[in-house]
């Protein structure tokens, strides 16, 4: 049985320790904004944040990720009031919007360790694969998110979530 912290919650999951963490958090925790991509950890839809670090979720196993803080989207802002969700929307960077939860999450773990990236840190740390190309956009709305982190800047809120979910306000 792992242990772990997911979203600032204590969870036991009564799975083999082998088990993906994407399949965990997926299936057992019903945190569907992880993606399943390739499975190989290579395309960065099911990025998570783990201990702060930006890591694909089809490649760390329950076993590894005991006793672990890790943070899917569900978990960054349920309101998309989190400055890197806010300035993809202003960006215009999301189109079919699947890879958009892991390249979220690489770039929120980005930011809180670089608050002032240059275009090369973000190649760098967002190496998510993206099939409608938005990479541009991406790298603008990361910067943009970037100021609005460091209080240079304001985004004018994108629309909330169109549900609410109970006990969440």
């Amino acid at each position: 049985m792992a242990r772990l912290t997911v979203n600032n919650q204590p969870v036991q999951y009564r799975l083999e320790d082998d088990t993906p963490l994407l399949w965990a958090l997926r299936d057992a925790a019903n945190l569907t904004g992880t993606k399943y991509g390739c499975g190989t950890g290579e395309c960065g839809a099911c990025m998570v944040i783990v201990d702060g670090q930006a890591m694909p979720s089809c490649t760390l196993s329950l076993g590894e990720a005991e006793g672990r803080n890790v943070t899917t989207i569900e978990g960054l802002s349920g309101d998309r009031s989190h400055p890197v969700q806010q300035a993809l929307v202003a960006e215009q960077a999301i189109q079919c919007g699947f890879c958009t939860p892991g390249i979220v999450m690489a770039a929120a773990a980005l930011l809180t360790s670089n608050a002032s990236p240059r275009d090369e840190d973000i190649a760098r740390a967002i190496t998510n694969i993206c099939r409608c190309g938005v990479y541009p956009r991406l790298t603008r709305a990361i910067q943009r998110a970037a100021r609005v982190m460091r209080g240079e800047e304001t985004i004018s809120a994108a629309p909330p979530p169109a549900i609410v979910t109970p006990g969440a306000g």
